[in-house]
């Protein structure tokens, strides 16, 4: 004979059918297609650039690396409308960027005339593609901190776009490196340099994040984009070098600027994660 107070939970049948069920199935992990299909053709851009200028089609090559810029600036708003953020997007997206407008445009630019000036030429090379590795990795840490409405130093697709439009530029015009002598070199040096320092800089570029494209716009701001779009038409090569040269220059004068009037010119708010590199955000 059994009392109450003798019984167990093994006793109730409902428990006994719970421990008999299997444990619930973990859902495997899987990938957003939609945005990391453009993070890949972006990918695809930078390669695809590469491969060009080994065969001495560096149009071609700068078409590539332009289509990557489209490209980059696409993933991550497909992401924000679908809701498919994810880290492994997020890394995906820095190493295309590093592939993209960091190893092939110091590749390209190697082949186009930085050989031609023995080992200065690829140590500029190897400068610019360093300064894009440095630029991300501290693009990817300081993301948190840093006010939305400024890149710390100049962004990488925007480097790249700025050495590429040069070669292109000057290729279109029907400069060659071999028969210019090397002072065609020498200046693809300067440029080079001059795009991979300014990417680890401090100094603000606009990043145009805070332009709502769901606003309004009076009539005349919609004929001044077609005549842009007309103006780019007349000479792609050189009004996207203009263009780009135009960026590249505006940081330093925004930080003469702000220097001038008193104004602080970091834009980093707090670094907390990285207190030993307070000194480098002033």
């Amino acid at each position: 004979m059994t009392h109450d107070g003798d019984s167990t939970l093994d006793d109730d049948p409902a428990v006994a059918a719970d421990a008999l069920e299997p444990p619930p199935r973990r859902r495997r992990k899987g990938i957003y297609i939609l945005p990391n299909l453009f993070t890949v053709a972006a990918l695809f851009g930078g390669f695809y650039a590469v491969v060009m200028a080994m065969n001495g089609r560096f149009e071609q090559a700068a078409w590539g690396v332009f289509g990557a810029m489209v490209l980059d600036s696409l993933d991550g708003r497909v992401a924000r409308l679908t809701n498919t953020q994810s880290t492994f997007g997020e890394q995906m997206d820095s190493l295309s960027d590093m592939v993209s407008f960091g190893a092939a445009p110091a590749l390209i630019a190697y082949e186009w005339s930085l050989k031609g000036l023995g080992k200065a030429g690829w140590i500029a090379a190897f400068v610019y593609c360093a300064c894009a590795a440095l630029r991300l990795a501290r693009f990817n840490t300081n993301v948190n901190v840093v006010d939305k409405r400024f890149f710390q130093g100049l962004p990488s697709p925007a480097a790249a776009a700025l050495v590429m439009g040069f070669i292109w530029l000057m290729d279109n015009e029907g400069f060659a490196p071999r028969a210019e002598g090397p002072w065609l070199g020498w200046l693809t040096f300067a440029f080079t340099l001059y795009a991979g320092l300014t990417m680890v800089t401090n100094v603000p570029f606009y990043s145009f994040k805070d332009l709502s494209l769901k606003r309004s716009v009076p009539f005349v701001v919609i004929v001044l984009i077609a005549l842009g779009i007309a103006v780019i038409n007349l000479h792609v090569p050189g009004a996207l070098f203009g263009l780009f040269m135009l960026y590249g220059l505006s940081g330093y004068a925004m930080y003469v600027r702000r220097r001038v009037k008193g104004k602080p010119v970091s834009v980093i708010a707090i670094s907390t994660d990285e207190p030993d590199e307070q000194g480098l955000h002033r």
